[in-house]
């Protein structure tokens, strides 16, 4: 019998690391997730996002107007025109945590990085790292290898501006097969531009800046769509925008200190009990806050001195002293807008009374759905849920996936296979319903909806939300895509909020299997195969599989696909005001004559002609993935 050797736990067994070593150990705790790349909060990302939020801090202390950005083959570079990190302090701040100079208010007031972590984290994840400070002519300059400093410090004189630039290329052996997504980093830098008027971003040569700050950042979102001209309110610490459109839901963009917070936290919070008092007072009247917000798209951005976030990736503000200022504050520019624009209060009173009217009528629908339910069951059907959900304190919660499966066969191979802690299995049937351009007592009538709503905690409130990453796995056949793609419109149809976030994800399996007696390799493309074939031609007994479903993928196959090396693309949206257009040209009740060559392909000589015949190039480009 096997007796487990006990671990002797003395002085031996105590560690003491360094700041930077800590780092490489537990990257989680500083940076939060890893990723590819591919989620605007994965790892590199934030790495990115850490050292331009030190050069706009310098713009809000009103040294710099402009930051230089460059990305080549993984390797970034970013240069501001500040005052440059002392000299003496140079590899201080890039390496030893808690340094910095962010601790004293009176140098950075309004500072997003207050614990003297970001820069230092850059380096500890960096298979190189390189800091240059330009300050009145002298220059200081220190590199790191894997966050260890090589060499000496270099100083010499320099003909260049004040400022500092950072150089760095993540390591991979913390961010394997790492990318930047360009459109994500774009339309972060867009963020940036709008939150800090006469700020010029330039990014490979590509420029960003705003001159009407959130006010352009709404228009650009909602377009033609609003409902009433946008409501632009400014003062030193605080600005907001904000308009209705005729969409579900309530879309909120908030930032402190010039960082977007995910999450929003007591501002937003803030924000949204204003608008209610604010609305009400004007009407004379007792509106409920679901009728007054359904349909908002807003901007809210706060500059505080010493922000309190709820974790290291700053998704969430958590200062509960906001509201007795901010309240009264959004309160009494709504009413003074209100009376000011007679006609935009009009637009407005008229959405909430349609709000107000279609919520009434959905609560017997509701009621009606609810006891059909109990009816069927006590659970809900084709539902196989895991034990640790998006809102749970266990720390798992971030982890918490479930997969929107195409069918039974599926399910059951997944289900086989899956993490039972955080990974749930709803299995469709059939085709979902074509919910383009229907109510929301849609959701309620038809039972699939209701049960994939009730499945992710929904039904009243987005904040219910049960799992972080909702996963759409259908078959890789006309079929399958054409689920996904019904899939896609009730996301973005009744919950666009969900996808805005980066809540929602597609899975990638592999269309081929090449194996022989000694080797499996699975691929995701024709090209994959051909590398594949050239790769095990010498060997014996050569196979090649074709996955038409996931249901041909056996169980155990199947856990490598939604396990650690799970491939799931997040959907994202450019601009939501395209998000109708884009949905009513797919989804909508438009015949083969009105959208030529788009489905079936176009005569030869037709303007829309393409080779091969397909989805034309010139089609809208809202969402992407």
């Amino acid at each position: 019998m096997n007796r487990k050797t006990e671990v002797t736990y003395d002085e031996s067994k105590i560690q003491t690391l360094s700041s930077l070593e800590h780092i490489r150990l537990r990257p989680g705790m500083y940076i939060g997730r890893l990723g590819s790349g591919s989620h605007p909060n994965d790892g590199i990302n934030i790495l990115l996002k850490e050292l331009i939020d030190n050069s706009i801090d310098e713009f809000i202390k009103g040294h710099g107007k402009r930051i230089d950005i460059r990305i080549d083959n993984g390797e970034v570079s970013v240069r501001d025109f500040g005052r440059g990190i002392p000299l003496g302090k140079v590899v201080d701040c890039v390496s030893i945590i808690n340094t910095g100079a962010k601790y004293n208010s009176e140098v950075f007031q309004f500072s997003v990085g207050l614990n003297g972590v970001g820069t230092k984290a850059v380096n500890a994840l960096s298979e190189k790292f390189e800091v240059v400070s330009h300050r009145e002519g002298k220059a200081v300059r220190a590199s790191f290898l894997n966050g260890v400093l090589s060499g000496n410090p270099v100083q010499e004189s320099t003909s260049e501006r004040d400022g500092t630039r950072v150089k760095f290329l993540p390591d991979p052996a913390i961010f394997p097969k790492f990318s930047f997504d360009f459109s994500m980093i774009r339309k972060r830098l867009w963020n940036y531009a709008y939150l800090n008027r006469g700020l010029t971003l330039v990014l490979n040569g590509e420029k960003f800046k705003s001159e009407r700050g959130l006010h352009d950042l709404l228009h650009e979102e909602v377009q033609d769509t609003q409902l009433y001209d946008i409501i632009h309110v400014q003062s030193s610490h605080f600005e907001f925008a904000m308009t209705h459109t005729d969409r579900y839901g309530e879309e909120n963009f908030s930032y402190v200190n010039g960082h977007y917070t995910e999450d929003g936290g007591s501002h937003l919070s803030a924000f949204r009990e204003g608008i209610l008092k604010g609305v009400n007072q004007f009407f004379k009247s007792s509106f409920d806050g679901p009728d007054v917000r359904d349909g908002i798209v807003s901007a809210v951005a706060v500059k505080i001195q010493e922000p309190i976030f709820e974790s290291q990736t700053k998704n969430k503000l958590g200062n509960s002293d906001l509201r007795s200022s901010l309240m009264p504050e959004v309160r009494d520019a709504i009413t003074d807008y209100l009376y000011k624009n007679p006609p935009a209060a009009e637009a407005l009173k008229q959405k909430i009374q349609t709000n107000e009217r279609i919520r009434k009528e959905l609560n017997n629908v509701k009621k009606a759905a609810r006891e059909n339910a109990r009816k069927t069951a006590l659970t809900i059907p084709n539902l196989k849920d895991c034990k640790h959900h998006f809102q749970d304190s266990s720390g798992k919660g971030e982890e918490s996936t479930i997969f929107l499966t195409e069918g039974v066969s599926a399910g059951g191979s997944m289900i086989s296979s899956r993490d039972v802690l955080t990974q749930a299995i709803f299995c469709l049937k059939g085709k979902p319903l074509n919910c383009w351009g229907m109510g929301k007592d849609a959701l309620y009538k038809n039972l699939e909806l209701y049960n994939i709503m009730k499945a992710l905690g929904i039904e009243d409130s987005l904040e219910g939300l049960r799992y972080n990453r909702i996963v759409l796995a259908t078959d890789a056949d006309v079929d399958g895509l054409h689920i996904r793609n019904l899939l896609l419109t009730f996301f973005l149809h009744y919950y666009e909020p969900l996808v805005v976030r980066g809540h929602l994800y597609i899975l990638e399996t592999p269309l081929f299997r090449v194996r022989n007696q000694k080797k499996t390799l699975y691929c995701y493309s024709d090209a994959e195969k051909e590398t594949a074939l050239e790769q095990l031609k010498k060997g014996k007994h050569l196979e090649v599989t074709r996955f038409k479903g996931l249901g041909e993928i056996s169980p155990k196959e199947f856990g490598q696909f939604i396990g650690e090396e799970m491939r799931a693309v997040p959907v994202g949206i450019e601009h939501i005001h395209e998000v109708s257009q884009l949905l009513n040209f797919y989804m909508g009740t438009n015949t083969s004559a009105s959208r030529p060559g788009y489905m079936i392909g176009p005569p030869a000589d037709s303007e829309y002609a393409v080779e091969p015949v397909g989805v034309a190039t010139n089609r809208p480009s809202a969402l992407r993935r």
